[in-house]
């Protein structure tokens, strides 16, 4: 059982830390609470509709975040550096109360990367080459432990006392709020579609572009996206869209990125770019898709899925290798379900020894299961071959803490909301043996998930041999 301290320990240890600190520093309290839902108390936790987080990894680790005491915007060819660097020295300078907390408690630096490390164009919709940001504050939820912690600049009226005070205040309310399926999340319900982007057209010239570069072996693989926006007929509410995605995708990592109101990175990541737990490394090999149901079963005997997900798992053994480590990973792929897909799936590990977890990211990121082989060279063409800044999407999200351990997450299976618009991207991997239309069926599957989790109507099913292929509606990424 977690033991609350009484108040005046509180202060005691508010002025500890402070002690740490001198003259100006952040001073970071944590308190453990009634074990509460991190998703649904998030609108409790968001200060005047600023920087909200959320990482849904229930039954694991569930954190909210909101606020922001310090943060890191920036692009170029540095940025895992200078993002790794803003991580250590953020969370070694804080003023933190002497007793030990437990993993789920620690401080984190929240980190949101872009697919490449700088837009073409400049502009208002713009992503950045890497967003970091250390929250104001912070819950998290593991199994039956919870905790709340506070994160402020001490100097001028923020003395320690107040912080303790406003830490305190704020573990009251939301302890007094009711439990998690009482709390209640704003619904969307009624939502409806009022435009649709074509993208067929342009996707199929484009997939015929880069066939014709694998088969003539400029490359042996890429992964060519689309966009796809949504015009809704009022906004959407994000929590309550994740709080579907909890149900109905409980094998992924649901997020959400909002830096601020109407203006939000949602998805239900199912790869894991890689985690780091007590000095062990862990990535995910995520490439070969099928719909649930009997085309499922068939997967791991289909010549051209292998072969794409084999791609995917020796380029990222040759990183690990190359870097000094020594990858481990089963002989043969797994089926990993994910909503109505599944997935061939191969987890590697290593151990990290003296590597920082965001240069790994670094090397890691794109996997060819996002961008293609060769890497230099698929990016090249997709800059080209793509009509759209991808911006967050395939990119890494995720956080560090105070010990080192970190979990980055590829943003696939994501949107962007901007008030009345919802933007879809989607892709599939384009090697020799790939179809056209087979991989154009693909990108419309998983496109369609946000509309069925809003029971939005669909458009028809993508007709091939004359025949409907299917149920449209499951996910896109």
């Amino acid at each position: 059982m977690q033991v609350v301290p009484s108040f005046t320990e509180l202060l005691a240890a508010a002025a500890q830390g402070a002690r740490q600190l001198e003259d100006e520093g952040v001073l970071s309290l944590a308190l453990p609470m009634p074990c509460r839902d991190p998703l649904a108390l998030l609108p409790h936790l968001d200060d005047g509709g600023r920087f909200r987080f959320l990482w849904d990894g229930a039954p694991g680790l569930c954190l909210a975040a909101s606020g922001s005491t310090h943060r890191l915007e920036l692009s170029g060819p540095r940025r895992f550096e200078l993002a790794q660097r803003f991580s250590a020295m953020s969370l070694s300078r804080l003023g933190q109360q002497p007793q030990t907390v437990p993993p789920l408690a620690r401080p984190r630096v929240l980190l949101a990367f872009s697919f490449f490390d700088s837009p073409l164009q400049e502009g208002s919709g713009a992503v950045a080459g890497v967003q970091a940001v250390l929250p104001r504050w912070q819950l998290s939820r593991q199994g039956r432990h919870c905790w709340l912690r506070l994160q402020r600049c001490i100097g001028g009226e923020v003395t320690p006392r107040g912080v303790a005070e406003e830490l305190w205040e704020r573990a009251q309310l939301l302890s007094r709020l009711p439990a998690e399926d009482e709390a209640g999340l704003p619904s969307t319900s009624g939502v409806g579609i009022t435009s649709r982007s074509c993208w067929e057209s342009d996707y199929r010239e484009a997939v015929r572009q880069a066939l014709g570069l694998v088969e003539s072996g400029a490359l042996r693989k890429l992964v060519v996206a689309v966009r796809q926006q949504v015009g809704l007929d009022q906004p959407l509410e994000p929590l309550e869209l994740l709080a579907r995605l909890r149900s109905n995708q409980p094998g992924s990592c649901r997020f959400l990125w909002q830096q601020r109101p109407g203006d939000a990175l949602i998805g239900a990541s199912p790869e894991r770019l890689l985690a780091v737990r007590q000095g062990q490394l862990r990535c995910d090999a995520l490439a070969g898709t099928a719909p649930l149901g009997p085309p499922a079963e068939q997967l791991t005997h289909s010549v051209k899925d292998r072969h794409e997900h084999e791609l995917v798992v020796e380029a990222i053994t040759r990183v690990l290798s190359e870097a000094g480590l020594t990858p481990r990973r089963p002989r043969h792929p797994r089926l990993a379900r994910h909503g109505k897909l599944v997935h061939l799936h191969t987890p590697i590990t290593a151990a990290l020894m003296e590597h920082q977890p965001l240069a790994l990211a670094e090397a890691l990121h794109p996997t060819p299961a996002v961008a293609g082989l060769p890497r230099r060279e698929a990016m090249a063409w997709l800059r080209s071959l793509e009509p759209f800044e991808r911006g967050h999407y395939a990119a890494p999200i995720g956080w560090i803490d105070s010990a080192g351990d970190a979990e980055l997450r590829v943003a696939i299976r994501s949107g962007r909301l901007q008030g009345h618009q919802l933007e879809l991207t989607a892709g599939a991997g384009l090697v020799r043996g790939s179809e056209p239309e087979q991989e154009l069926q693909e990108v419309a599957l998983k496109l369609g998930v946000l509309q069925q989790q809003l029971n939005l109507p669909l458009e028809s099913p993508i007709q091939r041999g004359g025949q409907p292929q299917g149920e449209r509606a499951s996910w896109w990424g």
